[in-house]
């Protein structure tokens, strides 16, 4: 297999890679959900050095697989994706010996450093290749939508709380940031980023900034964040829905769920998702579950504990 795989896509394979990634959506979603602007997205991130990082592997001119790595989550921590065809395992192993070569010299030095890869929980990759190579499931994520109803009203706000929009000056933003680092501190997974590389993270596609909402409290000041796109084809999402924890259980993440399904209603999507860790401590499952959202695929975290070989 090694012959038929090129090293480095580069952003003129980025259509070859998306047609391959909507092909495996379709074996596991039952539809295709990754667009052009998200691979692209990947394929220039700043970290990502693409003769070093990705790799893609051919049959007869055909693209079977894909991989890259990076390492922007802090020391020890490398994060992957690989996708492949059903059927294709000498192509996922050969990717698979690269990335973890690669992961442990973007890795060394730290301890306990370990490589994560998010899979859905029906893959076309043999899982059986990962637990043989000493990767675990780690965490379970849920993937939820929402059919989104134009007669829909957006909702009455908890009494006293304003709710404002982060299309303003730049101090918005920052207070978007600070309250995600805030409110996210303690989720599994979380990277805490200093405002400027966090901004290059979320902004990397272009935000929409009218689309991010701050809630505040009388006598708490700003206590939640939306952070939503709408650059997705398939639906509307929500990247971050944070409530400090002081203020949990007084209705303002029930309330910045329904203002964001009534705004992308008024929008004309149809669909809303969102990602959800099944084990989230601050009961964010059941809040999504009681409005409505169901889950429409799930996605396991395995890791594999990148330790000296040999």
């Amino acid at each position: 297999m090694t012959d038929m795989l090129t090293v480095r896509p580069g952003p003129g394979d980025a259509e070859d890679i998306c047609a391959l990634l909507n092909a495996i959506d379709l074996l596991e979603i039952g539809r295709p959900e990754t667009d052009l602007g998200a691979v692209e997205a990947d394929l220039h991130h700043p970290d990502v050095d693409l003769a070093k990082d990705s790799w893609l592997a051919f049959e007869g001119g055909r693209l079977l697989a894909y991989a890259l790595v990076w390492a922007d989550s802090g020391p020890g921590r490398v994060d992957s994706e690989h996708y492949v065809l059903p059927g294709h395992g000498a192509a996922a192993v050969r990717l698979l010996d690269l990335m973890e070569v690669r992961a442990r010299e973007l890795a060394a030095g730290a301890p306990d450093a370990v490589l994560r890869l998010q899979l859905n929980a029906r893959p076309t990759l043999d899982v059986g290749l990962l637990s043989g190579r000493g990767y675990r499931t780690v965490r379970r994520y849920q993937v939820m939508t929402r059919a989104l109803d134009p007669a829909d009203p957006p909702p009455a706000p908890p009494a006293g709380l304003t709710l404002r929009p982060c299309d303003g000056d730049e101090s918005e933003r920052r207070r978007a940031h600070a309250l995600i680092e805030q409110t996210f501190a303690a989720h599994f997974g979380h990277v805490d980023r200093p405002y400027e590389p966090w901004l290059d993270h979320i902004d990397g596609r272009g935000l929409d900034w009218s689309l991010v909402w701050i809630a505040a409290l009388p006598g708490e000041g700003d206590v939640g964040v939306l952070l939503t796109r709408d650059d997705r084809t398939s639906m509307g999402w929500f990247s971050h829905i944070g409530v400090a924890e002081t203020v949990r259980g007084r209705g303002v993440g029930g309330f910045l769920l329904r203002h964001g399904f009534a705004a992308y209603a008024a929008r004309g999507r149809t669909v809303v998702g969102l990602g959800v860790d099944t084990a989230n401590e601050t009961g964010a499952l059941a809040l999504y579950e009681a409005h409505g959202m169901t889950m429409h695929y799930a996605v396991n975290t395995w890791q594999l504990a990148l330790h000296s070989q040999g």
